[in-house]
């Protein structure tokens, strides 16, 4: 989703050098890749998590008190398709 938009402002940026020389362009390419960046870390950060709370949901003696608790596994993340859809960036 954020890479094709970002694939798309680079094809932009070829077809117009002087574009691609603005400093604001090349700050909102930066900014752009950044939020891609923080996006993928904090999905991996999370799943990470999911995944060692799950772990200790299921294994001895950590299961007991979370059935003691009733703490239940947790469903990984993963964006559905309409959260997928390609981002359109408009100029």
């Amino acid at each position: 989703m954020i890479t094709d938009a970002l694939k798309s402002i680079f094809a932009v940026a070829e077809a117009y050098p002087e574009l691609k020389a603005s400093e604001n362009f090349r700050e909102l390419q930066r900014q752009l890749e950044d939020t891609e960046d923080k996006i993928a870390y904090s999905r991996q950060f999370y799943n990470s998590n999911v995944l060692d709370f799950n772990t200790k949901v299921q294994m001895f003696p950590s299961n007991l008190i979370a059935n003691m608790f009733a703490f239940k596994a947790y469903e990984f993340f993963e964006a559905e398709e309409e959260e997928r859809k390609k981002v359109d960036v408009k100029f």
